[in-house]
């Protein structure tokens, strides 16, 4: 009897069994790449202390595992191919010649992939940054090497391509100000004015919920402007990332209540009714109508 081996035994050709070895071995190679990729970043993060440190790790980990599973599967793709008799040499020419010819027409998309690894390289921007970015504000919700994705305040979605972006103005680095304009009359004295501000501010950080959010004391910066009808008074305070538009709003709240308190106004927009001059140059009265007298 004849040695025969296990495999032709089994009537299994040797090159389906050699392709379904690297499809094997190239899924195992994606599964420990990815436990690989978790394990460090989970080890990054349990090593840094902010959580904008923690948002570039996250970000950087999806990008790795992009990477990987593309790489990966083409060599498993190509690998598989040249066992089954495929030669895989002429294909390769014939992906060489036809990216080239596909370069030029995408351009935008290779100017997008170049921009997104830069944008991650610099740290540019992260996943849970406040952004302002072509003119769409949001946080970012996911970012790839193609676009960046947007939800606004509305809830509305935005897909920027990475290669359209020029300027990040991101929101939430280390920490904001909420800058505040106030407006009071003309006739307030704004020395008052300011100690109502600074108190409202203290009282501000000692409260449990919005104090934590504060990191300084309220900064005024005087007068800004000469408005119409109230003179503008600008002051910011420096607070957490992300927090200035809630330490904003409940500040200008209780400023509000406060300038109640001192009988501070605030005034609306407000204009002098004048009739006109006549030829000897005198402004006439205006007419008034006066109430009607009951008999």
């Amino acid at each position: 009897m004849e040695n025969t081996s296990f495999i032709e035994y089994l009537h299994i050709p040797k090159e389906i069994l050699r392709v379904t070895i690297i499809l094997v071995l190239a899924w195992l190679a994606l599964v420990i790449s990815r436990k690989l990729i978790r394990a460090f970043r989970n080890y990054m993060k349990s090593r840094v202390d902010s959580a904008e440190d923690a948002r570039r790790i996250e970000t950087l980990a999806r990008i790795f595992r992009y990477i990987a599973t593309v790489v990966i599967s083409l060599v498993g793709g190509m690998l598989a191919l040249s066992e089954i008799g495929i030669s895989i040499a002429p294909i390769l020419g014939a992906a060489g010649v036809v990216g080239i010819a596909v370069g030029f027409g995408a351009q935008s998309l290779i100017k997008d992939f170049f921009n997104g690894f830069f944008m991650l390289l610099e740290n540019q921007i992260r996943q849970g940054d406040a952004v302002e970015v072509c003119g769409k504000i949001g946080v970012v919700e996911d970012i790839t090497l193609r676009y960046v994705r947007l939800r606004d305040n509305e809830g509305n979605v935005h897909y920027v391509p990475n290669g359209q972006i020029t300027t990040v103005t991101n929101k939430s680095r280390d920490y904001a100000f909420a800058l505040i304009d106030i407006g009071v009359a003309y006739r307030e004295d704004l020395d008052e004015v300011y100690t109502v501000i600074r108190e409202t501010g203290t009282a501000l950080r000692t409260d449990p919920d919005v104090g934590p959010k504060i990191l300084d004391d309220v900064e005024i910066q005087g007068v800004q402007n000469w408005a119409d009808s109230a003179v503008i008074i600008r002051c910011r305070i420096k607070t957490v990332a992300l927090e200035q538009w809630a330490v904003r709003r409940v500040f200008l709240a209780r400023l509000k209540t406060a300038f109640d308190r001192h009988g501070i106004e605030i005034p609306y927009p407000h204009v002098t009714l004048y009739a006109g001059q006549d030829k000897l140059g005198k402004a006439p009265p205006f007419p008034v109508a006066l109430p009607k007298r009951e008999v």
